[in-house]
């Protein structure tokens, strides 16, 4: 299985574990020239931007490890991006990253980090 399949599996994942925690999915693969967003949804009255990192293994780190500082501002400033687009700017947001795991015997697990980092 290739990485971009194991990012998709891992997005769905991401997405129904989402769904079920009372997530309301607003956007899946936002990209502007900035850069994309993988998920952003919504939870009461907070716009939640989400970077999903998937792994089969932790061999090379846990998969939050990959949002790096860099990453990070990509992300915060395709947010910014994002909030001009729906011309809404004063909305309280926040930055999660979901670690899915997925095992040899087809289980998949989700881990959530709210509140990742900070803008």
């Amino acid at each position: 299985m290739n990485t971009s399949k194991v990012g998709d599996i891992g997005e769905q994942a991401a997405a129904n574990y989402l769904y079920d925690a009372g997530y309301e999915i607003v956007e899946r693969k936002y990209r502007s020239k900035i850069g994309e967003i993988d998920i952003i949804a919504r939870i009461k009255n907070v716009l939640v931007f989400i970077e999903v990192k998937t792994r089969r293994n932790t061999t090379y780190g846990f998969p939050a490890e990959a949002v790096t500082y860099r990453k990070q501002q990509k992300i915060i400033n395709t947010a910014s991006c994002y909030l001009q687009y729906i011309h809404n700017t004063n909305i309280h947001c926040r930055f999660d990253v979901i670690e899915v795991y997925l095992t040899g015997n087809n289980k998949i697990t989700c881990n959530h980090i709210a509140n990742a980092f900070m803008r």
